[in-house]
């Protein structure tokens, strides 16, 4: 059974793009092309959406939250971390670069590792209740090779990902135009438009539902209660 009725009960729901290009602003990023398609569909649902172009801040290489206490003079990743730890859906955007995600891209992953031994007030890992996407763009292949890179990191520090969360445009192997370039068909492209439209829903529905539910249940993912030596289930066959 098919319903064309659009679901409700978004509002109230963060969510924060943040943007892996090279270009500081005001520079003209292919990338907020698409990340604009996404906001739109959040925002028109009553979600407050923030977008943070990385590059635009000084924010300093590691793995840890604050890296002023490991060596570094400037780190402006503490006041913007405050963005994800009340967001409900974090999307990860960025461009190929040699066949790969953007060292901003990368930068911003290494930061949200940072926080992944954090704890929620659930006492599980800090990223549990959170949503996570991906939006690529470039004029070379790599789409699927970047969006697996993002995915796979975002799911293991802890965010939940639901079905089709990535999307992306890139045009003909070689030197040609992109994404917002006049000519290059990627605003009018069916195949991208639908699918960051769906990962956009996709998006929405499982923070509802994570939402509604409390979040992921706690039983089996308590590190404090494993350190504790709590083992839900868990059988050592050395003791059998």
């Amino acid at each position: 059974m098919t319903t064309n009725l659009k679901p409700q009960g978004y509002e109230g729901l963060k969510a924060v793009f943040f943007n892996g290009t090279l270009k500081p602003s005001p520079q003209l990023s292919n990338t907020d092309g698409l990340i604009r398609i996404s906001r739109a569909i959040m925002e028109k649902q009553g979600v407050s959406t923030t977008l943070i172009r990385t590059v635009d801040h000084d924010i300093a290489s590691g793995v840890y939250p604050d890296m002023r206490e490991h060596g570094w003079a400037t780190d402006e990743w503490p006041d913007l971390y405050p963005a994800v730890r009340e967001a409900d859906i974090v999307v990860v955007a960025g461009p190929i670069w040699l066949g790969d995600n953007s060292s901003q891209t990368k930068k911003l992953i290494e930061r949200l590792y940072a926080h992944s031994g954090e704890l929620n007030s659930q006492g599980q890992w800090a990223f549990y209740p959170k949503v996570g996407g991906c939006l690529i763009t470039g004029n070379e292949d790599g789409i699927k090779h970047c969006s697996m890179n993002v995915l796979y990191s975002l799911q293991h520090v802890g965010f939940t990902i639901p079905p089709q969360a990535d999307a992306g445009w890139i045009g003909p192997v070689g030197p040609g135009p992109s994404y917002l370039d006049e000519g290059s068909g990627g605003p009018e492209s069916d195949f991208t438009n639908r699918n960051t439209t769906f990962m956009t829903w996709n998006l929405l529905h499982m923070a509802k539902i994570l939402r509604d539910a409390g979040g992921i249940p706690d039983y089996g993912n308590l590190p404090a209660e494993w350190k504790a030596g709590t083992r839900f289930d868990f059988e050592n066959p050395e003791y059998r």
